[in-house]
């Protein structure tokens, strides 16, 4: 199925990338999906080499629960990780418009539709909020705001140098038009693939926010991503969060030529270059004042702090 319209619908095709899946848990995504009001959708699945969890019991898992339009599920030919799955699945997807599909969450049944309401010819991608659940499917926020209190969710255009430092679009809540995904390929191996998208849609037009939490996010502790996930000292800090700076620049370039204040950000961050990181602030405050932090305090008290953090 390729870029076909359904009653007048552009095709949107759900990208999964699925591992080591809670069997349960994903049976209640997939029904989420399958009961979405949106008429023209595709299922691809990919998985990434689960060691425990048979290829057939996902296979049938999702023979039980997607009815309503075509699915395809195939198996890596070795572990690539979340990011090298999710750009097998953006290489081989089809259709108009891509949605990046977790497998452990739920969706509420107008999620999509809400989401291509968002769109506008200029648009590229179009994101909501989310409410949080726990493992046994209770709610624990209402919003993301509730969990991250610093929390900005940005919309407009001109907002890459925005992203490039800094990602509120979380993958599960975007839909995003799949030339412009297709353009993002290859993902860097050390940017979340989320944010690299966001960043390139950033790039080539509008994103949209629909202030509405569409999807229930489950919190189970095995979430792979987080401000300071990895994080227990300055140098895993570094390693981490400051880092990969330097490929993320790189793959920008290709892209378009940052301004010297983004490149002049990053040195400061790659350096420990104070006042730099203070005179640029403004392109990543968060990030800006806790690195300041970081300089000055000892490497005891620092690892206390990300500890209080984490909790």
């Amino acid at each position: 199925m390729s870029g076909c319209t359904q009653i007048g619908k552009p095709l949107i095709s759900i990208l999964m990338a699925v591992y080591e899946p809670n069997l349960d848990w994903l049976r209640i995504q997939l029904k989420s999906l399958n009961a979405q009001t949106y008429p023209n959708l595709r299922l691809y699945i990919r998985d990434d080499c689960s060691p425990t969890v048979p290829f057939e019991a996902i296979q049938s898992c999702v023979q039980d629960c997607i009815a309503a339009f075509p699915w395809s599920f195939q198996r890596n030919e070795k572990n690539l990780g979340s990011n090298g799955t999710f750009e097998q699945l953006t290489q081989e997807a089809e259709g108009k418009l891509f949605a990046y599909c977790d497998q452990d969450d739920e969706w509420l049944a107008d999620k999509l539709s809400a989401l291509v309401s968002a769109m506008t010819p200029k648009t590229t991608l179009a994101y909501c909020d989310l409410s949080a659940i726990d493992g046994e499917g209770n709610t624990t926020a209402k919003s993301l705001r509730e969990l991250r209190p610093r929390l900005r969710y940005v919309q407009g255009k001109g907002l890459s140098e925005t992203y490039f430092f800094r990602n509120c679009s979380a993958g599960c809540t975007t839909l995003v038009r799949s030339e412009t995904a297709k353009r993002a390929l290859p993902f860097p191996k050390n940017t979340v693939c989320d944010q690299w998208v966001a960043m390139i849609a950033a790039l080539e037009g509008k994103i949209e926010f629909v202030d509405r939490p569409l999807l229930r996010y489950r919190i189970h502790g095995g979430n792979q991503t987080g401000v300071l996930t990895g994080v227990t000292d300055k140098q895993s800090y570094f390693n981490r969060r400051i880092a990969p700076l330097r490929e993320r620049l790189a793959f920008y370039k290709k892209y378009i030529q940052p301004s010297s204040a983004l490149e002049a950000f990053v040195s400061a961050r790659l350096n420990g270059k104070v006042l730099d990181l203070i005179r640029y602030r403004a392109l990543s405050p968060m990030e800006a004042k806790f690195e300041l932090a970081m300089h000055v305090l000892p490497r005891s008290l620092f690892r206390w702090v990300v500890r209080k953090i984490l909790k």
